[in-house]
């Protein structure tokens, strides 16, 4: 795969290069960066490499990912100025033409791909499961006991007694792990439900991913290593991150993961409601108990799993404040977000 990287490497600048005019670096950007381009087919074929080159083939992959971007930007930008400049006549009279709308994509949508495309770059695989969930793979085999509150009315969408709308898409680690053998990397996003009362920060139904990754000796230390990657090639920078003790039934020990707050850099302010974090991730070692559910031996293996809502992170990026903006298909709010993504 490193070859292949390096054809596409010289490959790709030489196309970007030549590019005659704006649809021709169009085609060539879907070629090599679109959602069926080289770039990402390279990207989703990590899976296939040896775990432990998995890391670098990744590193190597977003550097290429930047460098063509980087270049696209610039042809595209001295295109634009060798554009001749041509004084058009018009004919004030004649009625205005309305502007077309052009679609987007929708920032969560977006978003959750940019996600799947850092975790991608590390060698995570994806998978997916249904949104009408057992109530075994939703809470028996992730270690909920028969009286944790998770399981009230109260709080989950049951159709009857063994079948209810996942209330996480926890559920697709164990289906996953029941087929696969480890070593294992995957993550896992989706739609999920609650019976919650709608707010600025809640709705019943809202998107989330999680992350599972089982080998041999797996320690808390991979976990807060990928947890640091990923936080700052989402959000940018040398963003810190801290571990808080938590609890989870699915995993132990567990540990909620704040970021430093993006507003006040730590200060406190009205974002953070003058903590100086934000919570972005609930984590942990996976429980011996969930591995026997899922038929691997709790003595041979260890592993971590992660989870967090998209809508949230979302949220954080773009300073938006009330998660109900997402989903009332404004175009004066999404538009701002065309050319974003």
């Amino acid at each position: 795969m490193e070859n292949e990287i390096g054809r596409l490497r010289v490959e790709g600048l030489d196309l970007i290069v030549h590019a005659a005019d704006e649809n021709a670096l169009e085609q060539v950007r879907v070629k090599l960066l679109g959602r069926k381009g080289e770039v990402t087919r390279l990207l989703r074929g990590l899976k296939e490499a040896a775990p432990d080159e998995r890391p670098r083939l990744g590193a190597l992959l977003n550097e290429l990912k930047q460098v063509l971007a980087e270049a696209l930007q610039e042809r595209a930008e001295s295109l634009v100025a060798a554009a001749p400049r041509v004084k058009a006549a018009y004919d004030l009279t004649l009625p205005g033409v309305p502007k077309a709308s052009l679609g987007a994509p929708h920032p969560l949508i977006s978003v959750l791909e940019e996600i799947c495309d850092i975790f991608y770059g590390m060698g995570f695989t994806r998978s997916e499961g249904p949104d009408v969930e057992l109530d075994y793979y939703n809470f028996t085999a992730l270690n909920f006991p028969a009286d944790h509150p998770a399981r009230d009315i109260q709080d989950t969408f049951y159709i009857n007694d063994k079948v209810c709308l996942r209330t996480q898409t926890s559920p697709v680690q164990i289906r996953t792990m029941e087929v696969t053998k480890p070593p294992l990397a995957s993550i896992f996003p989706g739609r999920v439900y609650r019976n919650e009362s709608t707010d600025a920060s809640h709705l019943p139904e809202f998107f989330q991913i999680e992350g599972l990754c089982v080998d041999r000796a797996i320690s808390l230390a991979d976990l807060r290593d990928t947890v640091v990657q990923f936080v700052q090639a989402f959000f940018g920078g040398k963003r810190q991150v801290r571990f808080r003790p938590h609890y989870f039934p699915f995993t132990e020990p567990s540990v909620e993961v704040d970021m430093v707050c993006f507003g006040c850099k730590g200060d406190g302010c009205h974002i953070c409601q003058q903590t100086g974090w934000l919570e972005i991730m609930g984590a942990g070692m996976v429980h011996p108990n969930v591995f026997q559910f899922a038929g691997y031996e709790p003595d041979a293996y260890t592993g971590f799993a992660f989870g967090m809502g998209i809508d949230r992170i979302a949220m954080l990026r773009y300073g938006i404040t009330d998660i109900r903006l997402l989903y009332e298909n404004d175009l004066r709010f999404l538009s701002q977000f065309r050319g974003v993504f």
